[in-house]
């Protein structure tokens, strides 16, 4: 494979929810995917477009440095580089859309009835149509998907899910693995070199989505009883019965608000999200971290994987350009999420300061050889480097 290439669609794994493909659909989702990889790199020349003209123009005009990301934002958003990168960045996910859409929706009824017979009387699908989205959730189109991740197309719909299984591949160019769980690799690995000898006996995955990063934990944990909640059903029905074809028998999806749960006090010995917090909004994210607090045992482990959070020492120019997703690709939650402290959120919700811990992680890529090549530039959201915050409750 070059080098200056993306992996290929086809290199991704089938399973059986996965949407059928023609070849002029994976020639767009191939596109794409390395049109991505190319805008990471021409997004370097927005920061010399920032140091060479946006800033001095800036210095010139007000006698003073830029002294915020609002500021900024104004400032660069005339730049003719950044109208350019900014613009075909925006491009790609519409793009991404309408391919992962055309293609699934033609398909919509056969993938339903795919999902329906593998899910057919398994007790490990639970659903609750007295579950409410959260209104955080109902007021956007997270990464501008229509309808995102709960709106149902007809009855027992997984559409929404199969778009985005099958589309992942191209917002993160390929550098998640073939199951696109390579957060959910990395945060295992992790947990059983850092802590060899815990065995959890339950496990809860918050925000699960279509299970993608669950997975990997309960193929580390075969023993453990594993629980995913997610307040879409288009995304459980086609978890589940991803999960069912890919032999996984220990892991139950259930329809449930992460922020009310219905699970007993000190229930689980590992509490887990992966990419999940950044699409809370209001005051949801510390409702969360309490029910987190509360379910967990004594002892018992919680991580969560995120973006990196903005710092001190981080400057405004990086700041507003992780910004990007929530200035211009329907994640209207995500700065806000770059803004907590992780200390001070888990603090609050009970506990113990000492007990906090934070950590990097990097995908674990199948796909590539050799896992995801250090020479990736950084593109400010879309490379698989996260942060990860948690703690040990005592």
């Amino acid at each position: 494979m070059a080098k200056n290439l993306t992996p290929v669609w086809n290199k991704i794994a089938k399973h059986a929810m996965l949407p059928e493909t023609t070849h002029d659909e994976r020639a767009r989702y191939n596109f794409l995917s390395n049109l991505n990889k190319h805008l990471a790199h021409v997004s370097h020349g927005t920061k010399t477009a920032y140091e060479t003209r946006v800033e001095p123009q800036f210095e010139k005009e007000h006698g003073r440095k830029i002294q915020n990301r609002e500021e900024l934002k104004e400032a660069i958003e005339k730049d003719p580089h950044y109208q350019i990168w900014s613009s075909l960045r925006r491009s790609t996910m519409e793009m991404r859309q309408q391919a992962g859409r055309s293609l699934t929706l033609r398909q919509a009824k056969a993938l339903r009835d795919k999902a329906s017979a593998l899910n057919k009387d398994k007790a490990t699908l639970v659903l609750n149509p007295e579950v409410k989205v959260p209104d955080y959730l109902l007021a956007v189109d997270n990464h501008i998907m229509p309808g995102s991740y709960h709106t149902e197309l007809l009855e027992g719909d997984v559409s929404p899910a199969a778009n985005y299984d099958s589309g992942i591949f191209v917002t993160t160019a390929g550098l998640i693995g073939r199951y696109s769980d390579g957060g959910g690799k990395a945060i295992t690995t992790w947990v059983r070199q850092n802590y060899p000898d815990f065995k959890p006996k339950r496990i809860l995955d918050i925000g699960c989505g279509l299970g993608h990063n669950v997975l990997p934990i309960a193929k580390a944990f075969p023993d453990a009883e594993i629980i995913a909640i997610d307040t879409g059903a288009p995304m459980l029905r086609y978890g589940h019965a991803r999960a069912m074809d890919l032999g996984y028998e220990n892991v139950t999806f259930m329809q449930m608000d992460a922020a009310e749960t219905i699970f007993e006090d000190a229930s689980f010995d590992w509490v887990q999200s992966t990419m999940f917090l950044h699409e809370t909004g209001g005051k949801s994210i510390y409702k969360i971290m309490d029910e987190v607090h509360r379910l967990l045992k004594p002892g018992g482990l919680t991580l969560h994987i995120e973006q990196p959070q903005y710092t001190d020492e981080m400057s405004e120019y990086e700041k507003f350009m992780r910004d990007w997703d929530a200035l211009n690709n329907s994640e209207p939650y995500w700065s806000k999420m770059h803004d907590i402290d992780p200390a001070e959120l888990m603090v609050k919700a009970g506990f113990d300061r000492d007990s906090f811990m934070q950590i990097g992680a990097k995908a674990e890529n199948d796909l590539v050889e050799g896992g995801v090549n250090a020479e990736e530039p950084e593109d400010f959201g879309r490379s698989p480097i996260w942060n990860v915050f948690g703690a040990i409750k005592k």
